[in-house]
Order: structure tokens, then sequence, then C-alpha cells
């Protein structure tokens, strides 16, 4: 490229081309086209890069681990100007806008190879630049996707704010935005398309991500997910209120199945895989868009691709959980945002003009949540009195995970789910580990280390972090992120173990915390046979908790987790009239007998304990009732052994007249 650096402009810019081609060009008419415009975003996975050429802005994406093949499109391209890409060169070298982490690890590698600097961009800011200036000012840019049929959505640019960006990529981020310079980063998940990927290619082989995408175009995810008649039938689905067909445990039917992975098919996996996290990551934006009292919600990021099937899940996940309340749009630029955002620093009014505001979930507290980077060994006080129990709510980590709202005996609403639970745990340990029970997979765990295939901040960022948005290096990023080959042989079965579990108990902490806000709650009971009072599974979702809910959520473990189902049959017996059971005093103990809360460690417990309240319970009769029942079963028991005796002698009496009359 010959020309100079110049000014973007903006005005009358629109899409051409095919109106179903991805990431189309946009025509800049009023740009003059010599001009010198380049940016990059240089992300966890993937290097995405927007250049000016004969008035069209084009798109070009490229892996990370290819950085020289960038470099060499760039070179190659003659998108390099003698004179620069800033009005102000850095150190005597022309400079190129750029955000992401990675415009921080290669800065040297620019210089050296390309001979040009970097203009580091912060890439949240670059983000939400680059979606206002598509929302704004491209007609045409965004649209619906439900049921395999695309719609397209008119923006009044006089309306577009506030709303929901979740911008979907290694890990998933979510910021609310409220203005043209206005936003804030609230919150973020570890599961993304760096976790889809991951696990995609251990688990099917896949080289690509867009070859995983083709694979779950052909797939069938009910060969390995639980769904609800699987587990209760059409009639008892019906009584709950559940469709029988709604998604129960993802990858739930391993669990039982005596296959292992080479048993399966790769389209089946890569089905499932994609159905369990584009559902999950549309369940956690749907609860962050409640609590902030928006129902516009934008999707984008480089892991959707414009892809059906992943746009149809997260439509149809969004549409579910909010009763039709809100609406799922995508971008047609989706994977750009940022290398965008970094391009419209040309202007005269940039992004380097953007100013943060604070934002409050509910305008309650201070809600810049992340991905805990470390255990915590405080804990939270519970007062054990059963006028204080209610209300509260009752997380059941199952196969699946059921949270039900309890606010008085036999007064409960079960309020959402997710299918991401005990079952999704042990039927990905079944597959990448070849444990054969839950325990043996908890045992692996233990000796494992996540962040051999886990992607940290760091390893985005380098050793500072994020600190612009309170993200230290330690923060888990994505989820099984750092997963580069597909040979599953590659990686120890214990780090694996151990990535899944960090996955999966932190995200149960932060979809429980999301919805004990939304309900005004302020008490949570973990139960449920997948938590087997294992300290390392209640330390990591005490500490999402506390991490998430900035301390203001009590979170208590029960002693009976795996229990409370046959102890709920036996609290029946009280509503047939059976009172000596006392099993009201029963339950009381059951729920406030918990010895683990927050980091302390679990204390010796006795179930007798919960017997040992005398002015509750009148035990003294009780011990005399059972006493008098013995009495009469030993008078029952020596009556019987008489007439034993007395039957014996009759039949051996029969027996000598027979052989007497032979």
């Amino acid at each position: 490229m010959a020309g100079c650096p110049a000014n973007l402009n903006l005005g009358g810019a629109e899409i051409r081309g095919d109106p179903d081609e991805r990431n189309p060009p946009i025509f800049l008419p009023n740009q003059p086209p010599d001009s010198s415009l380049l940016a990059l975003d240089i992300g966890g996975t993937l290097i995405k890069l927007v250049y000016f050429s004969e008035g069209l802005l084009h798109f070009v994406k490229f892996e990370r681990r290819r950085l020289h093949d960038c470099l060499d499109f760039i070179r190659s391209k003659k998108l390099i100007s003698p004179n620069g890409f800033s009005a102000e060169p850095s150190n005597g070298h022309a400079t190129i806008k750029a955000t992401g982490g990675g415009a921080f690890k290669f800065t040297g590698r620019f210089k050296e190879i390309l001979g040009v600097s970097l203009d580091k961009l912060d890439e949240i800011d670059s983000v939400v630049a680059g979606a206002n200036f598509l929302l704004k000012e491209i007609p045409g840019e965004s649209f619906t996707h439900m049921d395999g049929k695309r719609q397209p959505v008119e923006i009044d640019r006089n309306n577009l704010f506030p709303y929901l960006l979740v911008n979907i990529g290694s890990g998933v981020g979510l910021i609310k935005v409220t203005g043209n310079r206005k936003f804030e980063r609230v919150t973020g998940t570890h599961i993304g398309g760096g976790t889809m990927f991951g696990l995609a290619k251990l688990l099917t082989g896949c080289l690509s991500y867009d070859e995983f995408l083709k694979l779950s175009q052909q797939g069938d995810n009910l060969v390995l997910d639980l769904i609800v008649k699987d587990i209760c039938g059409d009639l008892v689905s019906e009584q709950q209120g559940l469709s029988a067909s709604t998604l129960a445990s993802s990858f739930g039917k391993v669990i039982t199945s005596k296959r292992t992975l080479s048993d399966y098919k790769p389209e089946d996996l890569a089905t499932t895989l994609l159905s369990a996290f584009t559902y999950n990551i549309a369940q956690v934006a749907f609860l962050v868009a409640a609590l902030l009292g928006f129902n516009r919600v934008f999707f984008g990021g480089s892991y959707i691709r414009g892809h059906p099937s992943t746009m149809d899940n997260i439509s149809y996940a969004i549409s579910y959980w909010s009763k039709g309340q809100m609406q799922a749009t995508f971008l047609r630029h989706e994977g750009f945002l940022g290398a965008l955002g970094a391009l419209m620093s040309y202007k005269e009014l940039g992004i380097e003009d953007i100013e943060m505001v604070d934002v409050h979930l509910n305008d309650k507290e201070d809600q810049d949540l992340h991905e805990p980077s470390s255990n915590s060994d405080e804990s939270v006080t519970t007062d054990p009195n059963e006028h204080n129990i209610f209300p509260y709510l009752l997380v059941n980590v199952g196969s699946g995970v059921s949270m039900i709202e309890v606010i008085g005996k036999w007064k409960f609403e079960r309020i959402i789910g997710t299918h991401l639970g005990g079952g999704t745990i042990l039927g990905l340990a079944r597959l990448l580990t070849g444990c054969t029970s839950y325990e043996e997979f908890l045992e692996l765990s233990q000796r494992g280390n996540n962040l051999a295939v886990d992607l940290t901040v760091g390893d985005i960022y380098g050793k500072e972090g994020y600190p612009k948005h309170g993200l230290p290096a330690s923060t888990t990023a994505s989820s099984f992120g750092k997963v580069t080959s597909n040979k599953l042989s590659d990686y120890k079965a214990e780090d694996l173990a151990a990535a899944l579990l960090n996955a999966f108990t932190y995200n149960i902490g932060q979809i429980s915390c999301f919805v004990a806000k939304l309900s005004g709650l302020k008490k949570i009971f973990f139960r449920g046979t997948y938590i087997c009072g294992h300290e390392k599974i209640m330390d990591k979702i005490s500490c999402s908790m506390k991490y998430w809910s900035k301390g203001q959520l009590q979170t208590t473990f029960l002693c009976h987790e795996g229990f409370l189902g046959a102890v709920g049959a036996f609290w029946s017996y009280e509503n047939m009239g059976i009172d000596d059971f006392a099993t009201k005093e029963v339950m009381k103990q059951v729920l406030l007998g918990a010895p683990y809360i927050g980091g302390n460690s679990p204390s010796s417990y006795s179930p007798r304990q919960i017997f040992n309240n005398g002015r509750s319970m009148n035990l003294k009769k009780e011990a005399e009732r059972l006493q008098n029942e013995n009495t009469e079963l030993n008078a029952e028991v020596q009556r019987l052994r008489n007439e034993n005796a007395e039957l014996r002698a009759k039949l051996e009496k029969l027996q000598q007249d027979k052989s007497q009359s032979s």
C-alpha cells in the first residue's frame, strides 16, 4: 500500500457482497483510496486483521500459532506504508494499531520481522467500540437466528443503549454497554470457545474448530446426553412441569454405559459438546441480563463463526429461560469487534477517549466478576436456629443441577436448573481418563494440575495479567484452552481430571450465585451425591460463591448431602400421623448440622447427633416403647420355638409309626 496514514471517515459505510456472506467487505465511500489503515486483534487462539484497500475494509483471520502466516500476509499485501500507520511514529518505527493479549506478547516479533511498532489498545475498549460502530453505522449488520431461519434486525441508532454484549472468545466476557463511551465488564466465564475446541480435539481428534463445527452438524447428542424422560419417564416429567425431552445432564448417559471413547462416533461427541457449552453460555448471559434488567443481548466473538447450530442453540436457550422476554441478536462481523475497535482509533475521536463507569448488578454492589484465581480459607458462620432456615436456595448437584427456592415447610419452587452437573463431570472423566467410578475420578483430580491444560490470563497477557479490569495473571481464562494436541495420550489423566473438576465446580458456583441474587436469597445449601463431602469440591464451590457474591451469600453444605431424597421420604411419615418419629427435628438437624462451611475442614460427625436434643424429643418414652416391643417380640419368638419343638416331636412320632407298620 503506497499511501500515507489518514484519519478514518465512516460516512456512508455499508456492506458489500453476498447478503449471506460471512465477514463481507465494508465499503467506505468517503475514505481516500490511498489510505493506510490496518488494525489487529491478537487473541488467545486467533489473530484477526482488518485492513483498507480499494475503498473496502477487508477481514482476515489466522491461528495465533501461525503468526508467521499473518506476518507474511501483511508483507505480501504491501500493507505497510513507508510513512507508517500513525501520525506519531514510535521510536522511528511505523506503527500498527493492535489490541488483545498477543499485542503485548508479540510486539518484539513485529518489530523484528516487519520493522513496525504496535500501538497497543485496551481489548475491551476496542471490542465495545467495534460493536457500537457496527450497530450504529452499518445497515443490515445485526440479525436473529432461530430454527435455522435468519431474520435481519433493524437498529435504531438513537435507541441502541443499554445492551449486554456477550463476547465469545477462548473464554466469555459479558459487558454492560450504556452509551458511546460508557461500559463495564460485569463478569465472565472460563467455559467458552477454547473449552469447546480443547475438548473437541481430545474427544474427536479434530484439527480445526471449523472441522469440529462441521462434525457437530452430523451428530446426535441424545446418544450421550441424559434427558428428563430417561430419568423419570413421561408422566412424572409432566407432573414436575418439565418436558420429557428437556436436557437433564450433558454426557450423562456415559455414566451407565460400558462403552469407551473409541465406541462413540466423533459426530455424536461433537454435537454433544456444542449443545452443552452453547446452552451454558446462553444461561449465564440470561442471568446477567436479568440481573441488569436488560432484554437486549448481542452475541459476538470469533467462536460463533456464523454457525447455524451455535446460533440456534443460543437463541433457543435465551428464549426458553427468559420465557420469550429476551432475544439473542448476532453480528455479521462477530469475530472482528476488537480489530474494528482498534481501527476506530484512527478517527479524530477514538477509543482512547472512552471512559469507564462503575456498574452494579441490581444497583446493590459492585459486580466486576471473573473466575476466582485461588481458594479462600475464610468461613461463613451459620446460626443453627430453625427460625432462620427460610428462605434459602437449595442447590441439588446430581447428574444435572436443580435450584429450588424454599420459603417454608412444604413451600418451595424449582427455579431453574443446569445440565452441566455431576453426570457431565463423570461422563467426560470416563471418556478422557478411563476412570470407572466417581471416587476414582476424585482421587485422580487430587494429584493433577489443571494448569497443564487450562489457559490463564497470564498465558494471554503476560505475567502482569489484565489489571485494568481486575484480572490477575493466575485467573483461568479458558478451561482446556491450552490444549494444542489432538492426541489424548499427550496429556496426563490426573491433569485432565483436575481441569474437569475446576471447570464445572466453578461454573456451578457462579450460576448458583446469580440465581440466588436474582431471587433475593442470602443463604444457599448445597447437596447431592456428586459433592460426596469431598474437600476440593466444596472448597472450589465455596471460593467461587464468596468471590462472585463479594461475601454477601452464605454457603453451607449438608451432612447427608446424598440422602436428602430418602430423608424427605422419611419426613413424609409425619404427614401420615406417625408423629413419634419426630421427623421435623430430624430434618432441622440435617439442614443445620453442616460441619463444612466455607474453607474450614470437615469436623467429625455421627448421625446419632441429630437425636441429642432431649428438649425436643422424648427419648425415654421412645426407649420404653421399644423395650416393650422387644419384650413382646422375645415372647413371640419363644412361643414359636415351643411350637416348632412340638411339631418336630409330632413329625418324629409319625416317622416311627410309619417304620413300624412297614
